[in-house]
């Protein structure tokens, strides 16, 4: 195998390829290549520590498949990068701010749920440090079934349409357009009743300095 030196940034990578203008797809599959290169890591290798297969990893990696959530965190935990980190220099304006056209956040997915369900990543922290995550998220399919979510940090929701009963933990609220909810991340939560369709909030996950 060929050697690549590790010392070029991703993005000095990705400025190659259409003068920069870039897809968030094809910048994460760039960045994931090219710090799995300057590790001298082969696919099977991160297959091996991230439980992906190598199909799905060679996909990503060419921009041609958009990888889940829980899938991305698997493959930048084998690599020792977090998932902010890895983003963080895509199309970072000058003064720093983040700019996401509607419709162009990254479209993630969270494990256990299959269908009617849209979860958008709005923004990447920027830092070394994974301090916040902002999703826009839909759902319109009645008969999709949620497992209960935990996660660290916390975890604020703000109902922007339709109507939704939410369990956390113990408790269901329900949620309509103009409601706010704030709880820790690792009580169990998640949709328990989708009333009204479609239905779309805004949920930001907050964590502590010094999350990974």
């Amino acid at each position: 195998m060929t050697k690549q030196s590790g010392d070029r940034s991703a993005l000095a990578v990705l400025e190659e390829v259409n003068g920069g203008a870039l897809e968030l797809g094809v910048y994460v599959g760039s960045a994931l290549k090219q710090r799995r290169l300057s590790q001298y890591l082969t696919i099977q290798d991160v297959s091996d520590l991230s439980d992906v297969s190598r199909g799905m990893l060679s996909r990503i990696e060419n921009a041609q498949a958009t990888p889940s959530l829980d899938a991305l965190q698997r493959i930048c935990q084998a690599l020792g990068v977090s998932v902010s980190n890895l983003l963080k220099d895509f199309d970072i304006p000058e003064g720093g701010a983040k700019f996401v056209p509607r419709g162009q956040g990254l479209d993630v997915a969270r494990r256990g749920t299959k269908r009617g369900h849209s979860y958008e990543l709005l923004s990447y922290d920027q830092g070394p440090k994974r301090l916040f995550e902002p999703f826009l998220i839909t759902l319109d399919d009645e008969s999709e079934t949620f497992p209960r979510f935990q996660h660290e940090g916390t975890e604020f929701i703000y109902m922007l349409e339709g109507k939704i009963e939410y369990r956390i933990g113990k408790n269901s609220f329900l949620l309509e357009p103009g409601d706010a909810i704030t709880f820790e991340g690792n009580v169990p939560h998640g949709p328990d009743r989708l009333i009204k369709l479609p239905i779309k909030f805004l949920s930001t996950m907050h964590y502590q300095s010094d999350s990974i």
